[in-house]
Parts: C-alpha cells; structure tokens; sequence
C-alpha cells in the first residue's frame, strides 16, 4: 500500500512540474506576444513585412490561437483533477466582470457590425453575452473562472485573424463617429489584450491558483506595468532623439585654436547666422528655472521646517494642507493669468524674465512644501529624542538632525517640480516671451547686467538688473511658436527639423536637472549612510 502512495506521489510531482513548466511558458510567451504587439503598434516592427515576410496579422493569429488552446487546457486539466492545485470557489466578482464587459464589446461589434443589426438586436445580445460570460466566470471554481473566458476571447481573436475577416487592409469607419480604425492599430491592440489575459491565467495556474496564484499573476503584472512604463520612456527618448538629434548635432566640431563649436546651441537666429541656433532660448530656460528654484526651495523648506517641528498640528496646519494641494493641482494657465494681471503691471507693465520666475516659483512652492513635510515626518522621533536628551536646542536639533536626514525627500521633490516648471509654456506665453526667434546678442545677460550706483540717502546703495526686467525666449515657447506657426516659418529654413531639434534640447535641458537633483539627492544618502 506504501509503495502504491509512493508511486502516486511522484506521479503527481511529476505531473505538477510538466504543468507548471507549460503554466510558466503561457505566461512567458504570453508577455513576449504583448511586448510583440506594442513594437507593432509603435511601427518598429512592420506591420506589413512582419517577421520573416509574415503579416502580422497571420503571426497574432497563430500566436494567440495557440495561447487560447493552452489556456483552455490549463484549466480543464485542473478542473478535472489530472493535477493537485488548489483553486478558490470562484475567480472573484472583479475578475468576471472584467470577462463579462470584454465579452459584451465582442458581442455588440459583432452583431452591430459584422452581421448589421440595428440597436434593437445588438443591445440584448451584448447585454446577454456579458451577463453570460459574468455568471461562467463566476459559478465555476477559478481554475475554469481564470482560464476559460481569456483563452476564449485569445483563440477567437486568433480565429478572426487567421480567417482573414481582418486583415492587413481592413479598416472600420463608424457612422456616429469622426473616426477609422486601421487594422495596424486594431490588431496590435487585440493582440496585447488577448496576450495579456491568456499570460495572466497561465501565472495564476503557474501558482497553482488559489492565494498562490493570485500572487504569481499580481506580481506579473506589476512588472509588466514597471516594463511598460520603462519602455515608453525609452521609446520617446529614443523617438525624440532620432527626429531632432542629426539637426541638433549638425556641425558640432572644434574650430580654430581647438574653439568648440556647437552651432544649434550657440547660435541664435539672424540672417548673419548661416546655420540658425536656440541659444538665447536655452539661456532664457536655464534662468527661469534657476530664479524659481532660488525662490520656492528656501521658502517651500522653511515652511515645511515650521508646520512640522514648531507649529500645533490643529486647525492652522490642516487648512495649509488643504491649501497647499490646492495650489499644487492648479492648472499652469491659472498661473499665467494671475502672473499677467498682478505681476506684470508691478513690474514695469512688460513681460519680463522675473516675472516668469515669480510664477514658476509659484508652481513650483506648493510640491516642495507637501514633498518637505512629507519628508521631515517620516524622520523617526527617536533621532529629536536623542538630540533632546544631549541638552541641544530645537532648532540645533532640526538643523543638525531632521533636516539632513529629511534631505534626500526634499530634493527628491524639488526634482519632480524642475520637471514640471522646465517644460511649462502657457505661463511664460504670458509673463515672459519676447521675440520668437531671437539673435544671439539677445540671450537674457543677467549676470553682466547688475548695476550697482551710490546715492544719497538710505540704503545708499542702489542695486538692479535691467535683464530681469525684460522680455526673453524659452525653450518650451519656442518650440510652441514654431509648431503654432505651421512648421512652415519663412525666417527658418527646414522648419520641422528645427522644431525636433528643439525639442531634443530641451529634453536635454530637462534632463540635466534631473540629473543634477539625483546625484545631489545621492550625496545626501550616501552622507546619513556613512554617519
């Protein structure tokens, strides 16, 4: 009797791996399918041509045909016993809806438009569809609840493609609607739905269902997310930097006496200018950003430092919150316009370079100020407790204690608001745009431009600077101005390269700050670590 229990439990332990290892290949192919159908989508890889000389929708066809089919069978074959997983009563009410409105959409193209009933048809029939697909997923325990509903929507897209019903030239234009849908939009997007709800069944059979499984397809899918978000990161970098980087590089080089030469870069725009550059923008974005983030650090700091350390946490603090966030989810233009009605006629009654610091710094503030206080709470009080205990001072305490541990928080802030002050553009429509193609000679000099005169009576000494007070070019409305124009400005010559050229530097721009806050925001961990 020992050796027959014996001889069954291998055979079971064999059976679960040979099912695990085809669970983890649906799921793995699965996530290559999808990857697959977002490279299509992002016509990377022809939509045409496909691999190998294949149309696409010939290889989602097959591919999703063959993920259906497993994915079926990956839940009979648990249903019926052949293998020992642990499966909950149901797939839970979230899951069968999700079926049940993806099924429902199926259903009413289907009938609407395939088959070309009229309302009266096609609504009962998308309604009893969803309900129907709702209650299998449902009643059913969730191995069949998990499987059935996503391999059958797989293998019937599959079966659309591969049929040809839709195909490389297929395309729907809707009565009701100002809109075509093309097939080299349609199928990669069918492709990564039906690939991803094949690929996370197979993840929770993989667990063997059950709170296993549920884990194996959450962290599936978190990763997917992660991937997906990285990817598209990548590819606007990438799309960006081959459309503007060849104009943006034009020339570069060292001249005589070893000069560097960047023409895009140092050149402004003049008919003197034989290769046409964004120099004066480029200056006028990095004194923008410099004058706001000189102006909402300190203060955003500060405020934080009080609310937190000094202040009683009652009615005050919780209205300042609220405030706060207000501000911080204001729209940039709501800016702009307070900036054009109060600002500008207190400041020589122009647009001017200050005042577009003034409101960028306003923008910026309110996230510095949460990402602050954010920061200085999640310092634990043992460290005040200690400081306190040594017989030093609250502010010794904050200053020597909370505020350099809170460091890393706050520039982690300061960097998400240079991200959005940077590429802000309707604000400085407003506040601070002058020409649109300046020449050189017209970039914002305001280190050169400090006046300094002696007079008479107090403060005796009168200090301006006649370039802050002035109208300067930026990056974002720059670029604005160009596109605004049609791409067709008769002052530059290849006006769309000129646009994606401007459009990669200020991505550089952008990204410069960014990486002077993360190496910044490293000194600070990498100084509390080594204390």
């Amino acid at each position: 009797m020992s050796n027959r229990n014996a001889t069954r439990s291998e055979l079971v332990e064999s059976d679960t791996s040979t099912y695990e290892v085809i669970a983890a290949a649906t799921a793995a192919v699965g996530v290559l399918t999808s990857t697959l159908s977002f490279l299509t989508l992002a016509e990377i890889v022809p939509f045409e041509g496909g691999l190998g000389g294949i149309a696409m929708p010939t290889v989602f066809g097959a591919i999703l045909s063959l993920l259906g089919v497993v994915t079926i069978g990956i839940g009979v074959v648990s249903a019926v016993g052949v293998v020992e997983t642990t499966p909950d009563r149901d797939a839970g009410l979230v899951t069968a809806g999700a079926f049940g409105l993806l099924w429902a959409v199926v259903a009413g193209l289907v009938v609407s438009q395939s088959l070309g009933f009229g309302v009266v048809v096609w609504l009962p029939a998308t309604l009893a569809v969803g309900v129907a697909v709702l209650f299998g997923a449902v009643f059913p325990k969730e191995d069949l609840g998990s499987t059935l509903p996503g391999g059958a929507l797989a293998l019937f897209a599959g079966a659309v493609f591969l049929t040809g019903t839709v195909g490389t030239g297929w395309s729907w234009s809707p009565p009701d609607l100002q809109a075509s849908f093309t097939a080299p939009v349609v199928v990669p997007v069918v492709g990564i739905v039906g690939s991803l709800v094949t690929a996370w069944g197979a993840a929770k059979a993989h667990g063997a269902f059950g709170r296993r499984g549920r884990q194996r397809a959450a962290y599936m899918a978190i990763w997917l997310l992660a991937a997906l978000v990285l990817t598209v990161l990548l590819y606007l970098l990438a799309f960006v930097t081959m459309k503007g980087a060849g104009r943006a590089f034009a020339g570069i080089g060292f001249g005589p006496g070893l000069s560097f030469n960047w023409p895009f870069l140092t050149n402004g725009v003049s008919l003197m200018e034989q290769s046409p550059g964004i120099w004066p923008a480029v200056v006028g974005t990095v004194w923008l950003v410099v004058g706001a983030v000189m102006m909402a650090v300190p203060l955003g700091i500060g405020a934080a430092v009080f609310l937190t350390e000094y202040a009683e946490q009652g009615r005050f603090t919780q209205v300042v919150e609220v405030a706060t966030n207000g501000l911080w989810s204001t729209p940039s233009i709501v800016f702009g316009l307070f900036g054009y009605a109060f600002l500008v006629p207190r400041f020589g009654n122009t647009k001017s370079l200050f005042a577009g610091m003034l409101v960028l710094s306003f923008m910026l503030l309110p996230l510095v100020l949460i990402t602050s206080r954010e920061s200085l709470k999640s310092v634990p009080d043992e460290y005040r407790d200690a400081s306190a205990a040594l017989g030093v001072s609250r502010w010794e305490t904050v200053r020597s204690v909370v505020l350099p541990a809170a460091m890393p928080g706050v520039v982690t802030g300061v960097i998400l608001g240079v991200g959005r002050i940077a590429g802000e553009t309707a604000p400085l429509l407003l506040v601070t745009a002058g020409e649109i193609f300046p020449a050189k000679q017209n970039a914002p000099a305001v280190l050169r431009s400090f006046q300094v005169d002696v007079v008479m009576g107090p403060p005796f000494l009168d200090v301006s600077n006649p370039a802050l007070f002035e109208a300067s070019s930026a990056l974002p409305y720059q670029l604005y101005a160009i596109i605004t124009a049609g791409l067709s400005s008769s002052n530059i010559e290849n006006s769309l390269e000129f646009a994606w050229a401007t459009a990669f530097v200020l991505l550089l721009v952008v990204l410069s700050f960014y990486a002077i806050g993360i190496a910044t925001r490293t000194y600070f961990r990498r100084k509390i670590s080594h204390e």
